[in-house]
Order: C-alpha cells, then sequence, then structure tokens
C-alpha cells in the first residue's frame, strides 16, 4: 500500500544543495532574461533538454511511467513554471496545480530561484473530477506572512494556454508563450507601456527574430534543474504523528510505501525505520 505524504511539503524546501551535492554549472538549465527596448517588453527563454532529462531519469530511478500525451503535458507545465519564476522576484516559491477532467489528472510543479530548483509530478488515481478545468497557484515569499493563492477556470489543456490565462489575471498585463521547437520555450510578456499590438502580433518566426529585429539588452540569467530533495530523513519526521498508532499505520504488514508529493518518488518504510528513528529523536 502507498501512502502519500500530507501535502505539508506542497512546496520546494530543498534550499540550496550542500557540498557532496553541488552539480557543474553545465547540469542546470539556463534561463535568460531579455528586455526589448522600444517595445517595453521582458522575453524569457530556455532550452530544456538538461532540465527535461533530469525528469526522465528520476522517472526511470522510481520505475514511473506516463502516457505520452500527460508526460508532454507535464514537461510543458515544468516549462512554464520555470520561465514565470524568472519574471518574478528571486525570493519566491511558487506551485502550481492544475485539475483536468476528462480525463481526471493533476498536474504538479513547484519550484524557486532562490533553490534553483523545480519539480513536479501527475496524480492520475483517487483524482476528484470537477465540472470544469481548474489552474491553482500559491506562492509564499519570506516578505509576506501568508501565502499568495489564486484560482482560475480554464477551457483548454494546453499548458502554453495556461500560462498567457494565468499571467493576465495575475499580473493583470498579457503575456504570450511559445514553443520554439525541440526542448526551446519562450515567453515574452509586457512591461509598462508596452507596445501591445505588437505583443499580440507575435508568432514563432517573431520571436526567433527578435534579437535582429529589436533592440534588446540581456538583463540577467537564473539556472534551474530537476530536483526534489526528499529522501528518508524527511519522510521518517512526518511519521511522528503516527508513533502511537503503529498498528493502525502498518496493520499486519512489516512495512509500508510512502509516496513523496512533490515528485511520486515511492519510499518502503519499515515498523524498525519508525520506532528507530523515534528512539533516536
Amino acid at each position: 500500500m502507498v501512502f502519500p505524504l500530507d501535502f505539508c511539503g506542497y512546496l520546494v524546501h530543498a534550499g540550496r544543495v550542500n557540498a557532496e551535492e553541488e552539480m557543474i554549472e553545465e547540469d542546470y538549465t539556463k534561463i535568460e532574461s531579455i528586455f526589448v527596448r522600444h517595445r517595453n517588453a521582458l522575453m524569457i527563454r530556455a532550452n530544456f533538454t538538461g532540465l527535461f532529462t533530469d525528469y526522465y531519469i528520476h522517472l526511470m530511478d522510481h520505475k514511473i511511467r506516463h502516457h505520452p500525451e500527460l508526460d508532454l503535458m507535464l514537461k510543458e507545465h515544468l516549462a512554464m513554471l520555470s520561465l514565470y519564476l524568472t519574471t518574478r522576484p528571486w525570493a519566491e516559491t511558487t506551485g502550481w496545480t492544475v485539475n483536468l477532467r476528462a480525463p481526471r489528472v493533476n498536474l504538479f510543479a513547484a519550484g524557486g530561484c532562490t533553490q534553483e530548483a523545480i519539480v513536479g509530478r501527475l496524480f492520475t488515481e483517487d483524482v476528484r473530477e470537477p465540472d470544469r478545468h481548474y489552474f491553482y497557484s500559491q506562492t509564499t515569499s519570506p516578505y509576506q506572512k501568508e501565502p499568495r493563492l489564486s484560482t482560475m477556470e480554464m477551457e483548454t489543456r494546453q499548458p502554453l494556454e495556461w500560462f498567457e490565462a494565468f499571467y493576465h489575471q495575475s499580473e493583470q498585463r498579457p503575456g504570450r508563450a511559445f514553443h520554439m521547437g525541440d526542448d526551446d520555450y519562450t515567453v515574452v510578456v509586457a512591461q509598462p507601456d508596452c507596445d501591445l499590438d505588437w505583443l499580440a502580433s507575435l508568432d514563432v518566426d517573431a520571436v526567433r527574430q527578435m534579437e535582429q529585429r529589436e533592440e534588446v539588452k540581456l538583463l540577467e540569467v537564473r539556472r534551474l534543474r530537476f530536483f526534489c530533495g526528499c529522501d528518508l530523513n524527511k519522510i521518517l519526521p512526518l511519521l511522528s504523528s503516527w508513533k502511537n498508532r503503529l498498528d493502525v499505520l502498518f496493520g499486519e504488514d512489516e512495512s509500508i510505501k510512502v509516496q513523496c508529493p512533490r515528485c511520486a518518488a515511492v519510499y518502503p518504510v519499515t515498523r524498525e525505520m519508525v520506532r528507530d528513528f523515534q528512539e533516536d529523536a
């Protein structure tokens, strides 16, 4: 039996990796933030091959397989959140959950630029079927006491269109999203006094030729990787509330499987492991 962890771990809290987990710079996906002068727009772009590779290694390590359509949907969900994070302040951590109907599936992604990490997964079992598609966003910041929550109804199953609708609602200004081919994705978002007619007229070819047609300036480069940071040392403390109810938790079994809600990794946990952790604690 698989027990999903409590959603108190909803957002990424991996923090910066420690010394033994340090990765070389090439292992991160670099996300460029480029200002388009005279149009007053911001172009955010990245090649996500590295991030998607880490995602597939994670699936392989945990023997997870997705339907190809849902797999692409989740990858684009991760790409759009990555680009969105780069439009926002560094210290923010944001989680996006999309609840789709027919077929029922939830897509989850969360990340933060300070942590330089993003993670995500699909939920295909025991998913409540809504009467329409819903998009949920939750953002935390060290400068705000309470998380910022947002909910949006949708009519589409396309992650790039989710981004455009959410950005318009969240920022009160338009944003465009483009798949540039292969693992390349770009968003162009309005800044104050943006040329909105120009923004609305953009297509993939125009975005591809942006640097030749417009005056642009690279503002910054952020980087992200697919990384959750979950392990047994983080899972066992979450089972501490069961310390006096191990028979309820385990039943007649000597071990259970506990699932991470952020990345779907499954960890076997035995009674002895829980008892040893409690004694050490």
